[in-house]
């Protein structure tokens, strides 16, 4: 007898965001391949596909039979500048030739949906003196890393006019959650150690999106039914807030006070701006999230009860039960 449960492939399912997206697929009664790099410490079982680089040479014929959706989360990740740039053709070969490929392969297995993980970058850096924000601004990437996943949009955008696929590209801004690398680690790492921070004199308005609003945003987009072969999405929590007010909440899910002092802007932005960090702890980032939310989504899960989950620790079935829409 056919099993008339959906198959979805997750890439970079061993990584923060695809454990996520793979447990709340999960829990919605989905059945969930797991692309992954490196083998695990676990036992393997048929669903694990191990050892899928992002390459233009993978084979993925294995691991696209009978698929229904690829949620593609895997991608080289958004580091410093200076290594951006001297592993320029690393980022295009893996974030642009390797998604590029995997499409192409899932449109000829008879994928139905196909699920990028891109970013805010695409758009730029910074909103400082503009409106938020919106899918329809002139992609404006100030690094290597939006760059490549502007170009990888790109290449998607164009093979959706000749297939049936569905494609759905999803530009977040910082994603927090349990495991969350980054700049949300060192600032948990930091408040947490009860270290004084000089953000008191920032005013910047910055989106965040919640690990657990990411996931129902892709389980709510696998469910809907039509619409055009290529869409993008911004996504973020709703309001946006200062860094220093985001620290603030972050102090309070640590159960403790945030140290935070004043200390004059122009310096610190060149005190971090050699570091990348100039634009992402000082600038504002807002983004207009009218699109997704007139799709029918909303961010079910506020800031202060994400960042409980995010520094309680809490697995991925723990945080998701609740909070996604079953299946249709």
């Amino acid at each position: 007898m056919v099993s008339l449960q959906p198959i979805a492939l997750v890439t970079g399912a061993d990584g923060f965001v695809g454990r996520f997206v793979s447990a709340g697929l999960a829990s919605v009664g989905w059945r969930v391949r797991r692309a992954i790099r490196s083998i695990p410490s676990g036992p393997l079982d048929a669903d694990i596909f191990v050892g899928r680089e992002l390459a233009s040479s993978t084979n993925w014929q294995d691991a696209l039979r009978g698929v229904r959706a690829v949620v593609h989360t895997a991608a080289r990740a958004h580091l410093p500048t200076h290594v951006q740039e001297r592993e320029r053709d690393l980022y295009m070969s893996v974030n642009v030739d390797g998604t590029l490929h995997l499409a192409r392969c899932a449109a000829d297995a008879g994928v139905r949906d196909f699920v990028f993980l891109s970013s805010i970058a695409v758009n730029g850096s910074t909103t400082d003196h503009r409106s938020p924000f919106t899918e329809g601004d002139v992609e404006a990437p100030t690094n290597i890393y939006g760059q490549s996943k502007a170009a990888a949009e790109a290449g998607l955008a164009r093979r959706s006019v000749s297939t049936t696929m569905r494609v759905t590209a999803i530009r977040p801004p910082m994603i927090y959650g349990a495991g969350a690398r980054g700049n949300f680690r060192r600032l948990a790492r930091a408040v947490e150690a009860g270290l004084p921070l000089p953000f008191g004199l920032v005013r910047n308005r910055r989106a965040f999106l919640g690990i657990d609003n990411l996931v129902s945003f892709v389980v709510h987009r696998l469910n809907m039914l039509g619409g055009s072969n290529f869409e993008t999405f911004l996504l973020a929590d709703d309001p946006a807030l200062s860094t220093s007010a985001f620290i603030r909440e972050l102090g309070r899910a640590q159960g403790r006070r945030a140290r935070i002092f004043p200390f004059p802007v122009a310096l610190l932005r060149a005190s971090l701006s050699p570091l990348g960090l100039g634009d992402a702890l000082i600038s504002s980032l807002e983004l207009d999230t009218a699109k997704a939310r007139a799709s029918g989504w909303h961010a079910e899960v506020g800031l202060a009860e994400g960042l409980i989950r995010a520094t309680k620790g809490l697995a991925p079935m723990d945080v998701l039960h609740d909070n996604i829409v079953p299946l249709i």
